[in-house]
């Protein structure tokens, strides 16, 4: 990783570059107090790790920049475990762009992307988990992503890898003191563990069964309203988005093209797609509409079939698809999911029948750590796979199995981070923001 040059000091701005009443400038590396001292009307030599030391920064000149608060780490505290120190002054952009150049001339260059989180890996300040949550706490999209990362920020992942591992680890010693006796001096029959493995698997299998439901939580789910024209697709749109975004009329062929919002539907983020009536057009522009209607259900994560009261239902039943009759206020349908956008009446049942469709309900799930990483969902994958396979090779002899073992800590390895390489790293820590 040649960019992560980490014998250099590195500065970033840790809030976005727009005018506020405070921004935060953050550096690290080693020397950097030292280097900053030189430009600070204060004393920062002697001072406690973690402490707030007011003053003003100083040009090259000797000229004011700025009246800021400093808070100082020594090496070993901090967030990337590094000599550091982080800046609170004026959000004015004049002012961030001068503490920018100040600290350039004091030979500390600016971060790229992801590069104090890297370093605070590289330090052992956290392990690969915890690093991912970093982003995926600034990334989160809602309440739930956002508490689901903070559990893996805190170490829950790691947690559960160093338990597997340790238990992993009292299989593997039983199996290598088998295999250090001759042939003549074996003491006993080894026995596998088939309950201890099978625990471990069931656990590992229930984390990495998560990583469905946390991504949408994360990076939200495409919900696509079809339905023949004037089945009430567009009332159901505004009913949910509490907005008249789309037009309600009773004249066929209003809505001719999709059109499309943001919504949060019990804390999931939602892409509504409400689309042209199916039917046989009239024109050339609605015919583009329906074929444009018809390739978003191809990618739709769930397609709302929304039917007009007592209307026959012959859409395709399937396992990404709700089917939703409309005016129940004229109708009364007690029979079917059906709703009123004139009463209200059937609306939350409506919203709950879509989550309960877009994720798993199975309660056990909350009882582990969720994941909202490919890199974790593969790592766990193979740890189980080479459990699996550590039974299957049960005839093949006891080493082939200890070899299985040790793969299997091998994949558990790679999850925290221990055993990795370089371009993982790489596109991991590039895909974070600056002053991360």
């Amino acid at each position: 990783m040649a960019h992560y040059a980490t014998d250099e000091p590195i500065y970033a701005l840790a809030t976005p570059y727009s005018p506020s009443a405070l921004a935060v400038i953050r550096a690290s590396g080693e020397g950097v107090l030292s280097l900053l001292s030189s430009r600070f009307s204060s004393k920062l030599e002697g001072r406690a790790s973690g402490s707030a030391v007011h003053g003003f920064l100083k040009d090259g000149n000797g000229g004011l920049i700025d009246e800021v608060m400093v808070i100082r780490y020594d090496h070993g505290h901090g967030y990337t475990g590094e000599e550091a120190f982080e800046i609170m002054c004026h959000g004015s952009l004049p002012v961030i762009r001068m503490i920018s150049k100040m600290l350039e001339e004091l030979g500390i260059r600016e971060a790229e992307r992801g590069e104090f989180t890297y370093r605070a890996f590289m330090h052992g300040r956290m392990d690969l988990t915890e690093a991912e949550a970093v982003e995926e706490i600034v990334s989160a999209k809602t309440e739930r992503a956002g508490r689901d990362a903070l559990s893996r920020l805190t170490g829950a992942i790691r947690a559960e890898a160093d338990k597997a591992k340790n238990e992993i680890l009292d299989i593997l010693a039983s199996l290598e003191v088998q295999l250090d006796y001759g042939e003549d001096d074996v003491p006993e029959d080894w026995i596998f563990p088939h309950e201890k493995v099978d625990r471990i698997k069931n656990r590992l299998s229930m984390i990495a069964s998560t990583y469905s439901s946390s991504r949408l939580y994360s990076h939200g789910a495409s919900v696509v309203l079809i339905g023949r024209t004037n089945a009430g697709k567009s009332s159901l749109y505004n009913t949910i988005l509490k907005e008249n975004r789309a037009i309600v009329s009773d004249e066929e062929g209003t809505t001719r093209d999709y059109i499309e919002s943001d919504a949060v539907i019990d804390g999931i983020p939602v892409r509504l797609f409400d689309t042209a009536g199916i039917r046989e057009a009239e024109g050339s522009v609605e015919r583009e509409g329906i074929r444009r209607s018809r390739d978003l259900m191809k990618d739709a994560d769930l397609i709302v079939y929304v039917l007009d009261g007592d209307e026959t239902d012959d859409y395709p039943v399937s396992d990404n698809a709700i089917h939703v009759r409309s005016k129940k206020d004229i109708t009364g349908n007690q029979d079917y999911l059906s709703f009123s956008s004139i009463t209200g009446d059937g609306i939350d049942e409506v919203i709950k029948a879509i989550k309960e469709k877009l994720v798993s309900s199975d309660a056990a799930l909350s009882s582990v750590p969720h994941i909202d990483s490919e890199r974790q969902l593969e790592a766990l994958e193979e740890t189980v796979e080479a459990l699996e396979d550590a039974e299957k090779a049960l005839p093949m002899g006891e080493d082939v199995v200890a070899m299985y073992f040790q793969s299997a800590l091998s994949s558990l390895s790679a999850l925290t981070g221990e055993v990795t390489n370089d371009d993982v790293l790489e596109r991991l820590f590039s895909s974070f923001c600056l002053g991360k």
